[in-house]
């Protein structure tokens, strides 16, 4: 449930992120603007929509949260999410999943 929660919270954030980008990408189209002159920080941050929405991402934040002082701070939320996911992917999905049945096996 570790992971599915995880991965799904990365789903809808590469969503939101892939959606906000291609309305910037328009917006820079419309305008005539150049994208190098207005970079990433033009780009508003995504909204949640539904409960359940905020409710993944705080249950991903959570389990995420042991490799926090772990992960190297970049400014890039793509590296920081996917660094998360890989993480979560490793202990939980394979680590406990191997601890279990080890346990099993003792009993």
């Amino acid at each position: 449930m570790a992971c599915a929660t995880v991965i799904a919270s990365f789903v809808m954030f590469a969503a939101g992120q892939t959606r906000t980008a291609s309305t910037h990408q328009q917006v820079q189209l419309a305008q005539g603007t150049d994208s190098a002159s207005t970079g990433p920080a033009a780009v508003a941050p995504p909204v949640h929509t539904s409960t359940l929405h905020r409710v993944i991402d705080q249950a991903s934040a959570r389990l995420t949260s042991p490799f926090a002082g772990i992960l190297p701070t970049s400014s890039s939320e793509w590296a920081v999410r996917t660094l998360d996911l890989i993480l979560a992917l490793a202990v939980y999905g394979f680590a406990l999943g191997f601890v279990a049945r080890w346990f099993r096996v003792r009993a």
